[in-house]
């Protein structure tokens, strides 16, 4: 692995282990076994590391989104596999990275934010009408209300204000605000599949 790509594994891992904040240049340097000036060959800051390390977590996070579109047998099968694919992110991250994110480090913020309200809009819209077509989700919900609920609910699970024992619960807070979500979209046929998709994800 070419240096560059190692700084920013490296940054990747600390940043959602510890936080943004918590992790120096230092902390960076030491665990890839450079020196800190040759960090700063490949990185002239910790604001363009930081850039760097969430824009490969958000173009990753497009590709992933679009396989599991293309590859979900229906709009529910798609919700689940999304699920999968960030269980395991959520299990080891840290809740302060998204709140250090905003205060710290805005231009990266900025492009989560165009993230969540572009393609995460676009995507869960599309997700929702899907669902409907295929007699899954109810027709007469709000489809734009609903998407925008479901990418802001995403959220509470960060904040230690609501869910002070975060740090541990991650998974299962996002888990129970998914489903909560779910069932309240569901009609009889969709209620079905969730609980066929729930069965199957409890047998892993």
């Amino acid at each position: 692995m070419e240096p560059k790509e190692r700084i920013l594994a490296k940054a990747h891992e600390l940043f959602l282990r510890y936080g943004i904040r918590s992790v120096s240049m230092d902390d960076i340097a030491a665990q890839t076994g450079m020196s800190k000036k040759t960090l700063y060959q490949y990185y002239v800051d910790k604001e363009e590391l930081v850039s760097a390390v969430f824009t490969a977590i958000l173009d990753e996070k497009k590709c992933q989104c679009l396989d599991d579109k293309s590859g979900a047998d229906n709009a529910l099968h798609e919700v689940f596999l999304a699920f999968d694919r960030v269980q395991d992110m959520f299990a080891t991250m840290n809740p302060s990275v998204l709140f250090d994110m905003e205060k710290y480090h805005a231009p990266t913020f900025t492009k989560f934010k165009a993230f969540q309200n572009n393609f995460l809009y676009s995507l869960i819209k599309a997700n929702l009408e899907r669902g409907i077509t295929e007699g899954l989700y109810r027709p007469e919900i709000d489809i734009d209300i609903m998407t925008r609920y479901r990418i802001h609910s995403t959220m509470l699970s960060f904040s230690q204000d609501i869910f002070p024992n975060n740090r541990t619960q991650l998974v299962h807070i996002e888990q129970q605000l998914l489903e909560h979500f779910l069932y309240g979209l569901a009609t009889p046929k969709g209620d079905k599949l969730i609980e066929k998709y729930k069965k199957q994800r409890t047998k892993k």
